[in-house]
This record gives structure tokens, sequence and C-alpha cells, in this order.
């Protein structure tokens, strides 16, 4: 009988049903599967045999051959300890049992040649070996085993019920006994061709069971690339799914909205990146499918403008457009910017949030349902029942991972088809992290600053320097400029966060003193109506500085503030030191921005930091981040995408990752329904994959 790989591990022999529970709770080993999938997390390489005069006092793993020559009890404080004496043809050593001596008694033969196994110690001008693994020399020969043995992740709860590393090499050998280390092949033959794969059953062989180091380096490779070319390919059927399905509004021609923006208010030359962008939307805009694209960039690299500009696209279309953005003040912010520039072309553009009053509200929606409102921005008010738009054809979501799914979707059934959508953030995503947690979405990346913007000079400063600081503020306040002064806030400290704060702000009242100075104060304990006061007065340029809790960290914009200050700078993100540093430099002025800290520091806070010092680009700063933090944190619990991956690592595996997606990709291209003859391993192992396991248990 062939055996099924989705067969229950209770049926293995030597598991029975107390082990098949705890292995099931502990490692989630459910099928035999799931054990031929319980990769090793190191391996100890046991090609060498040491004799007992080679050994060295290192506290080294070693295997020697020899036989016990005798054994005796030694008292001790507590109990006694069973001591063996065991020989080579070159010298003696002892062998020592702390506990289950009465087991070794009756089970080790005196006089046989064993195998011995452990970590050796040097104790009073002697070897000795505490709790060697021993196997008879005759069975050490017969066994599947190999010369690199592998250690499996292992919990206290399964050691301490006896279910030891070497019990699970002894199922793991099992079940290829059971399947005769028969595995059916998931790669098509041109993709292993291609790339030198080992074939699925050398494989898995060799990563349990590695001959050597070569070919374990090669079982790993071609196990990771498995892994990550079916994960890519999820995603890229997805998306070609989506397109082929959901039919968008063919947007198909650029006219006088577009081209009068294009050629007589474009406030800027447009860089070639944004260019490049809005040609990448166009063409997404102008086929019949929905667009769902991503446009990244960093802080201040003028995605409003892009955004705006696919408006345009709309309304030369017959289109209503919208942009949603999280938060109050960032909708304001849009609606600003965008306020001028409509209203010098004749375009009607209003905002909805949660404080816009009723009378406002009901013209909106009036507006809205009878085509006379081109433009909405607006916050989750958007989402609302009561908002219905004549023909939606273009959605916006700035700062999308603040978004749920369900929200999302909420802003598609606002038509009978779903509009396009342009998803904006700005805070850069890992090349690596986009391809797998976004792989589904097209991407677009705007990867250069506007012409005439000073880079912000960063330092870092101990506390000790506070003074030369405060003198710093002074001299630019004196210019005319104003001042961020930024304070961390976690959770769980919230007390001493807050505390932190207040401490903070009264030292700098002390040392800028009213007349001469104002300043602002904006914290989480705030009412909303007082923290938008305070913001106001900020923008209006009548306080001079500005001390805040990370509140301000997204989208605040006073092209006067020349200054960021970040007070205990170790205790934040990477990420988000960097979009603090982007609420300044929006102006033509040079700007600062200024690390305080203690002295002691851990050495991820010095990465940190000095890559913060030396670096400006986002996508640099957000890979440092990524290989300091790993994938988990990065995306935040909201869009968690922590990638549960079995083997692969996508920090380390950047290279795989690639490759898998372009094989994905070419395989997907030269034949989109996986009809072909070659391509059958693709799509069956594919369809099982998705009966057991799919995208979103990778990304959970």
């Amino acid at each position: 009988m062939s055996v099924n790989l989705q067969t229950p591990i209770d049926y293995l022999k030597g598991v029975g049903p107390n082990r098949a529970d705890l292995l099931r709770s502990e490692l989630g080993i459910h099928t035999y599967q799931d054990l031929i999938n319980l990769f090793p997390n190191r391996y100890i390489d046991r090609t060498k045999y040491y004799s007992i005069n080679e050994l060295q006092p290192n506290n080294a793993e070693v295997q020697i051959i020899g036989q016990i020559t005798g054994f005796r009890e030694v008292a001790q404080k507590r109990g006694k300890r069973l001591v063996a004496d065991f020989r080579d043809d070159t010298g003696l050593m002892e062998l020592v049992w702390f506990r289950g001596q009465k087991w070794v008694r009756e089970s080790i033969k005196i006089g046989q040649t064993y195998v011995i196994f452990g970590r050796t110690n040097w104790f009073s001008g002697k070897y000795n070996m505490p709790h060697p693994e021993m196997e008879l020399q005759t069975e050490h020969e017969n066994n599947l085993r190999s010369a690199m043995q592998a250690i499996y992740p292992s919990t206290e709860k399964l050691s301490n019920k006896g279910i030891s590393n070497r019990v699970i090499t002894k199922m793991v050998q099992q079940l290829f006994l059971e399947t005769k280390g028969q595995f059916t092949e998931s790669l098509s033959k041109s993709v292993r061709g291609e790339l030198k794969l080992l074939s699925k059953s050398e494989a898995l062989f060799n990563i349990h069971f590695p001959k050597n180091q070569s070919l374990l380096s090669r079982a790993q490779s071609r196990l990771k690339f498995e892994e990550l070319f079916y994960i890519q390919l999820q995603l890229i059927l997805k998306n070609l799914i989506h397109k082929s399905k959901i039919k968008g509004f063919t947007f198909d021609k650029v006219g006088d909205y577009f081209n009068t923006f294009y050629n007589d208010h474009l406030p800027f030359e447009l860089t070639n990146a944004q260019k490049r962008v809005l040609k990448e939307i166009r063409s997404d805009l102008g086929s019949n499918a929905q667009m769902n694209r991503l446009l990244q960039g960093d802080v201040g690299s003028g995605k409003t403008i892009v955004a705006f500009m696919s408006m345009l696209m709309g309304l030369d279309n017959g289109f209503q457009c919208c942009l949603m953005a999280p938060t109050e003040i960032l909708s304001v912010q849009h609606y600003n910017g965008l306020y001028e520039l409509c209203n010098s072309m004749n375009i009607s553009i209003s905002i909805l949030t949660g404080s816009s009053k009723t009378s406002e509200r009901k013209e909106i929606h009036e507006n809205l349902e009878n085509g006379s409102l081109q433009i909405l921005i607006g916050t989750h008010a958007l989402l609302e029942d009561k908002v219905k738009f004549k023909n939606l054809g273009l959605a916006i979501i700035d700062e999308q991972h603040r978004f749920g799914v369900a929200q999302r979707s909420r802003l598609w059934k606002k038509n009978t088809s779903p509009p396009h959508i342009l998803v904006m953030t700005a805070t850069p995503i890992p090349r690596t992290l986009a391809m797998s947690v976004y792989g589904d979405l097209d991407i677009s990346v705007i990867d250069e600053l506007p012409a005439g913007r000073k880079p912000i000079k960063t330092v870092h400063r101990y506390d000790n320097n506070r003074l030369k600081v405060f003198r710093f503020m002074k001299d630019e306040i004196a210019k005319g400029r104003q001042i961020y002064v930024v304070y961390p806030l976690i959770q769980e400290s919230e007390k001493m966060d807050y505390k932190d704060l207040m401490d903070g702000y009264e030292s700098i009242s002390r040392e800028f003193p009213t007349p001469n100075y104002q300043i602002s104060i904006v914290h989480g304990k705030m009412k909303a109506a007082d923290k938008e006061y305070e913001m106001e007065r900020f923008v209006n340029g009548k306080t001079n500085i500005m001390v805040a809790t990370t509140v301000i960290e997204v989208g605040v914009n006073v092209p006067n503030a020349s200054v960021m200050i970040i007070e205990s700078a170790e205790r934040f993100g990477l990420s988000q030191l960097h979009q603090l540093r982007g609420r300044v430099g929006r102006g033509a002025e040079q700007s600062y921005c200024i690390l305080m800290t203690g002295h002691k520091l851990s050495n991820d806070s010095k990465t940190r930091l000095e890559t913060m010092v030396r670096s400006s680009d986002g996508f640099e700063i957000a890979e440092v981040d990524l290989k300091l933090r790993g994938p988990g944190d990065i995306m935040g619990t909201q869009q968690s995408g922590v990638l549960n991956l079995r083997i692969a690592d996508i920090v380390k595996d950047k290279d795989i990752l690639e490759c898998a997606r372009y094989h994905a990709k070419l395989v997907l291209r030269l034949d989109p329904t996986l009809a072909l003859p070659e391509n059958k391993v693709i799509l069956n192992t594919y369809q099982q994959m998705s009966k057991y396991r799919n995208i979103w248990n990778y990304i959970s």
C-alpha cells in the first residue's frame, strides 16, 4: 500500500496516541506530511571518530569507539552518581550518569564495543562524558543515519516526556522506511533542470540525513526555492485572476483636465520617477481590468501630485474620484493642498470627516449623487452607507496599512462596478517583503526626491550635550524657524511616558519662557478639540516649539518647521525615526534632525542611530530595519504579515525569493492555467496546497 502523507501521525509505528497528542500540541505535527516537513535547526558533524588521546579540554561534542570495562557508584552530596570506565586502544576516560542509573546498569553490557557521543569535560586529571548517547557499533553501522546528525526543534515538555532528539530522529527514520524514501515530485522538469535542483526525494533525504555538507546545502536550496515558488505562484495567480475576472472602467482618453494641468498649472517639473509611475498608472487605467496598485515613495517624494494627476484622468473620462486618509489631520492637509489646484481649474472638491457639520454633509451627499461633486477627500467617514457616488471611477487610499481589509472592501461596494484602486504608503517596504506580502498588487515606486530639496542633516547627541542643543534651538527660532520635540509613547509604560513628556515640557518652558517664546503641547490624553487647537497654533506659526508624543508621526506638514528633536531616540524603531524625520525638510531651508539618547545603548540601538545619521534613503533604512527586527514586527499587527515559513527566511534568502518569483512569473506567462503536460506536477501540488494550506497561512 502506498503511504498517504495526510495519514494522521498516530499511525506511524512507534508513535501511538500519547506521543501523537504531544507532537500535535507542542510542534503542530498532525500528519506524516507535517513530520517530513519538520526541518532540523542545526546539524552535528559526526563524520569523525576521536581516540581518547586526541581529546582536547574544549568542551566539544565528540564520538568515540570503545568498551566499558566496569561500573562503580560514587557518593555525592545528594544521592550518588554512576561512573563507568571506558577504554579504547589509546587511553581511558569516565562516563557519568546522575539519573536513570538502573536502566543503564540493566541495558549496557561490559566488554561490548559501543559508539558513544556527547560533550566532554576535563575533571581531576581525566576526561569524562556525562549522559553519553550510546549505540552498539553493529547497530550504529546499520542505522539509516548520516554523518551529519540532525538536531530538531523541540520543547521542554517534549524532553520531559522522553521525546528526545533521538526519538524524533527514529520517527523520521520510520517514516522513510514506510514511504521507501519515495516522495511525489512537486516541481517541473524544466524548472529543476534549469536551476540544477535535487529531486524532491533526494532533497528530503538529505535534509534529514545529509551524506555531507555539500548535499545538505543543495537540499536546503531546493526546499527553500520550492516553498517561496509556491507562495509567489499563489500571489501572482491571485493577481491574474483578479485582472481577468474583475473588469474595471476603461479610461481611454487623456483629455482637457490632465493636459491643462500638465501644461499650465503644474507647480514644478515632475521627476523621472513620477513620470514613470504615471505611465504605469495610465496603462492600468486604460486596460479593461480593475487597477490594484501600490504606490510607495519616501516622505516628500511627491506621491500626492501623482495621485491628483491620476484623478484628473478619471475626471477626463467622466468619473468621480475620492481620496481616503487615516486621520483627520492628514485629510485636511490633502484637501488644503488640492483645493488651490482644483480652484484654479474649476474642479469641484469637498472634504468629509467625522467633524463635518450636518448641513455640509447633506450638501456633499446630494452633490455626490447628482454627479456635480467631482473629487471627495475624507477619513473613514467616506465608508458610511449614506455616502453614495453617481459614478466613482478611482479610489485612492493613503497609508493603507491603517485600514482593515473589510473597510477597504466597503469602498469597492460604493458602485455597481468596483472603482480602480491606488494604495499609497510613505513607509518604504523592503523589496523582499513587498514581493511576499503585497505580491498580489502591482507595485510602483517613486525613488527620487524633487529637485531643490536639501537633505536633512541628522546628528546623534547624548543627554549631557543638552545645553548646546538648547542654544542651537534658540538660534533657529531667531531665524524665524519652528521646532518639534518628540517623546516616545509606548503603551505599557504610559504613566512613565507621560511623566517624561511633562518633565521635558517643564524644562523647555524654563529654558524658553513666555512672552519671548510660545510652546504647544500635544499628547494622547488630550481631547480631540484641544489637540486640533494646539496643532492649528503651530501650523499658523503662533507657537515656536511643538512638544508632542508620536501623534505627529504621519502627515503634519509645516514647511517652516526645520528642526526635529527626538528624545530617547533609542526607544523608537527605525521606520518611526525615519517617518518623524520626514516632518521637517519640507521648505527650502536647511533642516536638522537631532537624535537625543543616554550613554547606555544596546548594539541594535547603536545600529539604528548610525543608520539614521548615515542615510536618508527610506528603502535602505527599511532593509536595515528588516534585518534587525525580522518580517513579523515590520508589518505590524494590522497587516500582520508574519511570514510563517518552514525553511526559507525572506531576509537571508532574498536571492532565492527573487529567483522563485522570476520562475513563477515565467511559468504563468507561458502557461497561465498550468494546463501543459510538463506543468501537471505544479498544478497538482498547487491544488493540494490550496486544499491544506493557502497563502494566508503563510501571511497570517
